[in-house]
């Protein structure tokens, strides 16, 4: 068996790990399911930040992603997987986080294999958007209304704060190459189109726009430094 095929199978089980250490601290423990919702949110995040490292071929990252969307599909139409699942709104997250993920891994393969094509969208949606809500909820300043969901000035505001120095980090900790002032304000386009889009999703498709934003951001930049370079 190919080492790309182990490598497969021992993520499938980390994730149905994750899961399962998340329906135990919903129905053992009684964490509230925003809760145990949102550390899954965190841990298939940081489990897919293997999947560049692990896995050589997109086929894989298509079968483990459309695998997991037909696990969450299932578990909302048969009132499984209550961690995730047993929300009081109607959240289309779940279903729509495989696909960014296999969206965000296209692109790292498609702009040769750079980590921060992949790492920076998927680790602004596993960090910043937990820290947006929970901020949110605990000091709701400048609270306002997209459509039936409450948002806040201050969760947006900690959104951008976390996405930008996210972003710095990560461009340096990958050695991108940006100089400093394209660094600066490459950081803050990401963190204000991210956090901008964030504030205006609702039922859970921020897990398919806020990654979007960020490759958006990406792909401008790439090809703007490109046509730059080519004159």
């Amino acid at each position: 068996m190919s080492r790309d095929i182990l490598n497969t199978l021992l993520l499938g089980g980390m994730f149905l790990a994750l899961f399962a250490v998340g329906e135990l601290l919903y129905h053992t423990f009684r964490v509230k399911a925003e809760l145990t919702r949102k550390f899954i949110h965190c841990g298939t995040g940081l489990l897919t930040l293997l999947f560049p490292v692990m896995l050589g071929n997109h086929w894989l990252v298509l079968l483990l992603c459309s695998t997991f969307a037909v696990i969450l599909i299932v578990s909302l139409r048969s009132n499984l997987l209550q961690s995730i699942n047993a929300i009081e709104r109607k959240s289309m997250g779940s279903i729509a986080y495989p696909i960014s993920v296999y969206c965000c891994y296209l692109a790292f393969d498609y702009f040769g294999q750079q980590y921060l094509f992949f790492y920076l969208p998927v680790l602004i949606l596993a960090i910043c958007d937990p820290i947006a809500a929970l901020t949110g909820k605990t000091w709701p300043i400048g609270s306002y209304r997209i459509r039936s969901e409450r948002k806040s000035l201050m969760g947006s505001g900690m959104f951008f704060l976390s996405a930008f120095l996210l972003s710095v980090g990560l461009s340096v900790a990958l050695h991108h190459g940006f100089s400093t002032s394209l660094l600066i304000v490459h950081s803050l386009a990401v963190a204000a189109v991210s956090a901008f889009t964030e504030g205006i999703s609702t039922k859970g498709s921020d897990n398919l726009t806020i990654p979007a934003s960020v490759l958006l951001v990406m792909i401008s930049t790439h090809f703007l430094l490109q046509h730059s370079y080519g004159h």
